[in-house]
């Protein structure tokens, strides 16, 4: 299970990375994978979550507005965060 420590470690630099292309916005939305190890209604995992979507905000990417995040949670089964991932990778091939 992965730490603490390590999903905000995780969640920061997730977040830097708009803050480097921030210089560079052109208009297209970006999409970012998000893969949680938590359940839908964990309220540990809400917070992370909206602990990242206010940490994007704050460097001006917003949901809906230029960026597309797809969140995905595979909760406490380790057997599906492949089939988990595999999803969030296909979603690429969609757009």
């Amino acid at each position: 299970m992965i730490q603490r420590r390590d999903f905000i470690t995780l969640l920061s630099g997730a977040a830097a990375w708009p803050l480097a292309a921030g210089a560079q916005q052109d208009g297209r939305t970006r999409r970012i994978g998000v893969l949680m190890p938590f359940d839908e209604n964990d309220p540990e995992g809400k917070a992370y979550g909206f602990a990242f979507t206010q940490a994007l905000a704050h460097l001006n990417w917003t949901d809906g507005r230029n960026v597309r995040m797809d969140l995905r949670r595979h909760g406490a089964d380790i057997n599906r965060i492949g089939a988990v991932a595999q999803e969030l990778v296909g979603l690429q091939l969609l757009t």
